[in-house]
């Protein structure tokens, strides 16, 4: 399989509680951000890249970049459908995509992208990939040895 045709995909559910609905009962545009987090922490729970790894590796993983496009709504009580999907980069980061739908209908109700970057513990930006990342690049198909 070409790494090219290898996608690392993760699914997982989230429903909207009443603290995260505006006025209007609809989910709040910046909870959208929170959706994308439960997609990143589930992903690295099935791909074996997830925080605490990371900072038993003393790496730091900030967001230097996110968006959202807004294609429909959530309320109080719906199920979201998060998709994330981690997409290789020859540089030192981690790009995800987001897909969030209702699981209700299946709508889509946004799409998004979070970039991460890697410091040491004194928030110094690491120019090269670290050796455990390095190493999971190589277990799932991402690096020849």
């Amino acid at each position: 399989m070409d790494k090219f045709d290898l996608k690392l995909l993760n699914r997982c559910e989230s429903t909207i509680r009443f603290n995260e609905v505006d006025s209007m009962g609809i989910l709040w545009h910046g909870h959208y951000i929170k959706l994308f987090e439960d997609g990143r922490e589930s992903w690295g729970r099935e791909y074996g890249l997830h925080y605490l790894q990371v900072f038993e590796n003393k790496v730091y993983t900030p967001i230097v970049h996110s968006s959202i496009d807004h294609k429909g709504m959530l309320s109080y009580g719906d199920t979201a459908m998060i998709e994330t999907e981690y997409i290789d980069a020859i540089a030192a980061k981690l790009i995800f995509h987001y897909r969030i739908f209702r699981k209700s209908d299946l709508s889509l109700v946004a799409t998004g992208k979070t970039v991460q970057v890697f410091t040491n513990l004194d928030k110094q930006l690491l120019l090269n990939l670290p050796d455990f990342v390095i190493n999971w690049k190589i277990q799932h198909g991402l690096l020849n040895t």
